[in-house]
């Protein structure tokens, strides 16, 4: 039960934010846009949202930035030894040691 109520949440919480954007876009393209480039008429929320999925096609896609899997990929991936300096937090990025600067 407490997964169903976590996920709808989630999608509640993902649809506010997508109509928050939209909003955010139209309010933003109708003020500054018109003004800038003469003959741009002004957005309505429809087409705000619009504009935000093919914004977001373009230039960034639908996948997650933070995939869990890969992250377990490369921790399953570690030497013993590895995983000892992970576990004191002593893992440094370019396989630095711990004497180096």
């Amino acid at each position: 039960m407490r997964f169903r109520a976590r996920l709808l949440g989630r999608g509640v919480l993902i649809l506010a934010a997508i109509a928050i954007l939209g909003l955010i876009v139209m309010l933003l393209w109708n003020a500054i846009v018109p003004g800038v480039f003469s003959g741009i008429r002004t957005l309505d929320y429809r087409q705000a949202l619009g504009l935000l999925v093919l914004s977001r096609i373009l230039f960034g896609g639908f996948r997650s930035r933070g995939i869990p899997g890969r992250r377990w990929q490369r921790l399953e991936n570690l030497t013993p030894e590895e995983r000892a300096r992970f576990r004191r937090g002593s893992c440094r990025p370019n396989n630095e040691t711990e004497s180096s600067p």
